[in-house]
């Protein structure tokens, strides 16, 4: 597209643009017809009119002002008239339209709560912040594998590592959105197996996975883990059960068979062979990172993350449990040695580590390390000198699955599985305190044992949840709640969940947790539990093969992989969040688009001349190519095409 000014042309591109904005789609269809450029917010549309009731900026007549009487081969306006018929491309916006008040009457309009207008800024849907509720999510199947961990390579390509718990690491391959194919991965032949290290069982396994920020130059990853030192002679800690935190192993007894810290929760440091194509794994472990004995079998957490920003290693511990915590029927409860307020224990707690400055084995033990790491120097103890140098906040019970937004990472949240009454969501900040065991959630605990004494609630300054459910407000057959954290969902597949912090319960009762926040970067939210459908079209049927399960059978957690999809990992599979139209679901900020049927079925018969298409009222002559060729350059330059 040529332009004879330069401010008009800046105008130009800034409208055409426009279309590359996630949420530029209701820009473009007014009264059920598509348009080539946006609605242009315009302040002189009349009170009374249908299309507005509320003025924001007067962009269209700028937009007049600036290029009415400027030369604009192939203008993208010389199509959209309803009123009359324009012949060919016009070369200045005045030789189709009289006067700001015509072009704008056919152009202008403003956000209401039912229209969105284009005011030369980024798109902000009206009522955004409180927009509905969406109405379902709708996923398809692409594996029928069972996987706790889904880490996406660093490589930026379509794949993913994905783990499961008895302890088997897989390098796999996501097939695009729309393709009909499945989840390429061979099964039979793993990145690592480190079946024989690790101890898997109800709560216990491999818990956590995570690749070095700089991976793709030092082929470094990390492995958390829980192993079992009667089985694995390199098994072996401290105990977390100790004089330093009021706590002797040999007054607690055995649970569920293991002595006291028989089990321990690892992490390992392995490494790849970065000159091969496929980057193979060296299958020896090359450093010992962390290694710490658990008092109980239950509680564990075990997910690991590297910040996006500082680029330190967050490691997410659990409480420790207590004697028949890991069985359902459970024994006696609620932290009783109170390891989550204990400022010295790292149970209950989120750590912090340097996993880049590695210190001497002089320097691990004056310091009371418990592994190969360094502490930042900025971590809460700096500041409180009665904490533990590594923790990084504090006060969980079992906390399971944390992320830190794509977008915001300062962002950073936790669900908490809760005891008896309430599940939860943080915003976890440096030197938090989130409650447990004097609140479970919102509400007050009362422990009923207490032999590592108690914590008193007006001693602690406790920071609630922003996000959660009450146990009531779920209806499984099993009786029992317990809550998967998961992601912010940044993919413009489903427009409609876009923003919105997403969660489940491990026994998928009822649906998926979808959290607004309102207003924006406020840390104030809502949330609903909406239903999830599976797509016809699915590549692989969707359905739990234990009926007494929900159709997902259980929610063992989420992830995300570089196109910014997010997937759900279940027992029965893996699965994407894929278009809810797909569903039937609806979502008035979705384009829907006829999908191409799989390449082994026949492509459908082309549309009747009689089927009514949305451009005919555009007069004869009209042709959709046209106009998409005079400004695809602009365009392509907009959206990096």
């Amino acid at each position: 597209m040529n332009v004879s000014d330069p401010g008009c042309a800046s105008l130009l591109k800034s409208v055409l643009c426009a279309r590359c904005d996630p949420f530029s789609g209701e820009l473009y269809q007014v009264e059920q017809a598509p348009r080539a450029v946006p609605v242009l917010c315009n302040s002189s549309v009349s009170a009374n009119s249908t299309r507005s009731q509320l003025y924001i900026l007067d962009f269209c007549s700028n937009l007049w002002d600036k290029c009415h009487n400027t030369s604009i081969l192939n203008s993208p306006f010389a199509f959209e008239s309803k009123a009359k018929t324009t012949a060919g491309f016009g070369s200045r916006i005045s030789d189709s339209w009289s006067s700001a008040a015509e072009f704008c009457n056919e152009f202008g309009g403003a956000s209401d709560n039912t229209s969105v207008c284009f005011s030369g800024g980024p798109v902000k849907l009206a009522g955004a912040e409180n927009s509905s509720t969406p109405s379902g999510v709708c996923l398809e199947k692409l594996g029928n594998g069972s996987y706790l961990n889904m880490v996406a390579h660093s490589d930026g390509s379509n794949r993913v590592f994905l783990s499961n718990q008895p302890g088997k690491i897989w390098l796999a391959t996501i097939p695009k959105q729309g393709s009909g194919e499945i989840l390429g991965i061979n099964e039979s032949s793993p990145f690592l197996d480190l079946t024989d290290e690790v101890h898997f069982e109800s709560e216990l396994g491999m818990m956590g996975l995570a690749l070095h920020p700089n991976y793709q130059n030092n082929g470094r990853f990390f492995v958390s883990f829980n192993c079992d030192k009667v089985k694995w002679p390199e098994c072996s800690g401290r105990c977390s059960c100790n004089s330093d935190v009021g706590c002797d192993p040999s007054k607690i007894g055995p649970d569920n068979g293991a002595n006291p810290c028989q089990y321990h929760s690892v992490i390992s440091e392995f490494t790849t062979n970065q000159s091969s194509p496929s980057g193979t794994v060296i299958p020896k472990e090359v450093r010992r990172i962390f290694t710490m004995g658990l008092p109980f079998s239950a509680h564990h957490g075990g997910q690991i993350l590297f910040g996006p920003k500082d680029g330190y290693l967050y490691f997410m511990m659990g409480d420790g449990g207590s004697i028949g915590g890991g069985s359902i029927a459970g024994g006696s409860i609620g932290d009783p040695y109170n390891f989550s307020q204990n400022r010295k224990s790292l149970l209950g707690k989120i750590m912090r580590l340097d996993v880049d400055n590695l210190p001497n084995s002089t320097m691990i033990s004056k310091s009371g390390l418990w592994g190969n790491y360094s502490v930042p120097e900025d971590n809460p103890f700096s500041v409180d000198k009665e904490l533990a140098s590594e923790i990084w906040a504090l006060g969980f019970r079992n906390p399971w699955r944390c992320s830190f937004d794509l977008e915001r990472p300062s962002y950073f949240l936790c669900a908490d599985v809760g005891q008896d009454l309430y599940e939860e969501v943080n915003i976890v900040t440096k030197g938090g305190n989130y409650g447990w065991r004097v609140y479970e959630g919102p509400i007050l605990y009362h422990p009923p044992q207490n032999p590592g004494g108690n914590t008193s609630a007006s001693s602690i300054k406790p920071i609630f949840p922003v996000m959660g459910y009450n146990h009531s407000q779920l209806q499984n057959p099993q009786g029992s709640a317990s809550i998967t954290g998961g992601y912010f969902y940044r993919s413009m597949v489903d427009p409609c969940l876009y923003g919105r912090y997403m969660y489940a319960d491990l026994y998928g009762s009822g649906g998926i947790w979808v959290g607004t926040e309102n207003p924006e970067n406020s840390g104030n939210f809502t949330s609903a539990q909406v239903p999830y459908g599976c797509a016809k079209d699915s590549p692989i049927q969707c359905g739990a093969e234990d009926e007494s399960l929900p159709a997902l059978g259980a929610i063992f957690s989420f992830g995300q992989d570089n196109s910014k999809d997010t997937f759900v990992l279940t027992s029965s599979g893996l699965y994407r969040i894929v278009s809810p139209s797909r569903c039937n679901f609806a979502c008035s900020k979705e384009t829907v688009t006829p999908r191409s049927p799989p390449a082994s079925n026949p492509p459908p018969p082309p549309p009747s001349t009689s089927m009514a298409m949305p451009w005919r009222h555009r007069g004869p002559g009209f042709s959709l190519l046209s106009p998409v060729i005079s400004y695809i350059f602009l365009f392509g330059m907009c959206c990096n095409l």
